[in-house]
C-alpha cells in the first residue's frame, strides 16, 4: 500500500474550499514531426528552445526548496507524449544496487519525479501515474479514485525512460516517452488540453520528513497529505510546432 502522499491510502474528492484556493497552471507541449529515443540528456536539439515550467515549493505548505528546484518540459508527436524533468538535488536517496529493469513498487519512498496525466478531463478521477527514480527505476499505474483499490498495478503503458546524473552540478534529468494509445484512443489535436500534475519526492529519510513538492498547488496546510487530488491538476495544452506559452 502506498503511503499518504502516494498511490494508495486516503482518497480525495478534490472538492470544497480547497478548489477555490487552487491555481491551475499551464504547460504547453510543442509538436514534433520526428520521434527521438530517450537518453536522459536534455541538451539535444529536440529540447532546444522548448519552454519549461518550474517548481520548488512544498506541496502542502508552500515552503520553498530552491536546492531541489525542478523544471519540466513537454513535446508530442502523433504516437508519443514526451516529458523532460530537470531535478536539482543535494544527496540522492535511491534503492541501491537494484536492477532498474523490473517495475519497482514503493518507488515513491525514495527520490522520484512523478507525472499524473489525465487525457479526459471530463472524468477527473481516472488518470495515469508515471514515476522515475534517478537510477532509472520506474513505476506506472492506472488510477481510478472511484475504485477500491484505486490503482491497477498490472497496467503497463510500455513507456520508455532514461535518466542522467550529473554529480558535479547536483542535477539529475529524466526523459519519458509515453505512448498516447496507452492512455487514450482519441488522437491529440493542436489546441486540445489534458489535465496533469508534476511532483518530486526528494531528500534523505522517508515519509513526510522528506521534501514533497508539486507543480499544481495542493490545499495549503491540508491534513490529507496525498498527491491524488485531481482538483490540483494543471493544464497540458498541445500546440503546433513553434507555439509558445500563453494564459
Amino acid at each position: 500500500m502506498k503511503n499518504s502522499f502516494g498511490t494508495e491510502g486516503s482518497q480525495s474528492s478534490g472538492g470544497g474550499d480547497a478548489d477555490r484556493n487552487r491555481e491551475h497552471p499551464l504547460i504547453v507541449s510543442e509538436f514534433s514531426r520526428a520521434d527521438v529515443e530517450p537518453d536522459g540528456k536534455l541538451d539535444k536539439s529536440f529540447w532546444a528552445g522548448v519552454e519549461r515550467v518550474r517548481f520548488d515549493h512544498a506541496a502542502f505548505s508552500r515552503a520553498s526548496y530552491p536546492e531541489a528546484e525542478t523544471t519540466v518540459a513537454s513535446r508530442w508527436t502523433r504516437k508519443f507524449l514526451y516529458l523532460a524533468f530537470r531535478c536539482r538535488y543535494q544527496t540522492l536517496n535511491i534503492y541501491q544496487g537494484e536492477d532498474p529493469g523490473p517495475e519497482r513498487w514503493q518507488l515513491w519512498e525514495k527520490d522520484v519525479a512523478e507525472a499524473f496525466i489525465n487525457p479526459n478531463p471530463d472524468h477527473p478521477f481516472h488518470y495515469y501515474e508515471f514515476e522515475i527514480a534517478p537510477n532509472n527505476q520506474w513505476l506506472d499505474l492506472e488510477i481510478n479514485l472511484a475504485r477500491n483499490p484505486m490503482s491497477d498495478a498490472h497496467w503497463n503503458s510500455g513507456f520508455e525512460h532514461r535518466t542522467h546524473i550529473d554529480p558535479a552540478r547536483h542535477l539529475w534529468t529524466v526523459e519519458m516517452r509515453i505512448p498516447v494509445a496507452a492512455m487514450t484512443h482519441t488522437p491529440i489535436e493542436p489546441g486540445s488540453e489534458w489535465r496533469v500534475n508534476f511532483y518530486r519526492c526528494d531528500g534523505p529519510g522517508s515519509g513526510n520528513a522528506r521534501r514533497l513538492m508539486s507543480w499544481g498547488a495542493m490545499p495549503k496546510e491540508s491534513t490529507e497529505h496525498t498527491f491524488h487530488q485531481p482538483a490540483s491538476f494543471g493544464r497540458l495544452r498541445f500546440a503546433a510546432s513553434g507555439a509558445k506559452m500563453a494564459p
